[in-house]
């Protein structure tokens, strides 16, 4: 029983202190922790066993740097059509400091918040086989695999989808990387050593997102600060 439960608590652990990274030192991921990382993704679920994944790991610096020229062009697209149409300054119009206010606009429209590729040590393309119906959860799951393992190995990560996203940036990627035809580039996972945990972000309390036998009726009441 001691046992499980200290097993429950590791896992509750990993899950709570998996982070974004977006910054990463220059000492490089060992191929023993890469290889679990990739294994952990391996294992994931899918619907029919079909496994549509198949990941490419990209080490060398050019083609990172290519990469990462593709993500901020994709980014860069997209905030900055949330700019113009004022969905932005809405999303941030809690934020009161001026100065933070337009440094987050500056990175987010520039494609600065996912350049960030080309500095990873590592890249993990993951691609999956158009055929299947369920790509887009099958290869979901197995990015969360692969999320939670870097975390328990003292590495960091992060998830972009911004080179994936336009199908112009997909098809860039796929002529980089030789992806061939009948498979789509889904994401991208940079991995590396932190070089700085950011702070956690804040979280939705489940008496807001869990309901009881039917919508609008709480499963949980709400909390008593400090408990």
């Amino acid at each position: 029983m001691s046992e499980q439960y200290d097993l429950v608590q590791a896992v509750r652990k990993v899950v709570e202190d998996r982070r974004s990274i977006r910054q990463y030192t220059e000492e490089p991921v060992s191929e023993e922790a890469l290889e679990m990382i990739l294994e952990a993704g391996r294992l994931a679920p899918s619907g029919e066993n079909a496994q549509p994944w198949r990941f490419i790991v990209v080490k060398d610096p050019e083609t990172r740097k290519k990469m990462g020229a593709i993500a901020g062009g994709g980014s860069g697209r997209r905030f900055t059509a949330e700019f113009v149409t004022q969905k932005m300054q809405e999303r941030f119009a809690s934020l009161e400091d001026e100065a933070k206010r337009k440094a987050a606009f500056e990175k987010l429209t520039s494609g600065q918040v996912s350049a960030f590729l080309a500095e990873a040590p590592v890249n993990i393309v993951v691609c999956g086989r158009k055929d299947v119906w369920d790509l887009p959860y099958d290869t979901s799951a197995a990015i969360e695999n692969m999320l939670l393992m870097v975390t328990a190995l003292g590495l960091g990560a992060c998830w972009v989808i911004a080179p994936c996203i336009d199908i112009r940036d997909e098809e860039r990627l796929k002529d980089l990387l030789g992806v061939p035809e009948g498979l789509k580039v889904v994401s991208i996972i940079a991995v590396g050593h932190p070089a700085r945990y950011p702070r956690p972000r804040p979280r939705i309390p489940l008496h807001e997102l869990v309901y009881r036998e039917k919508w609008g009726v709480p499963y949980y009441e709400p909390k008593e600060e400090g408990k």
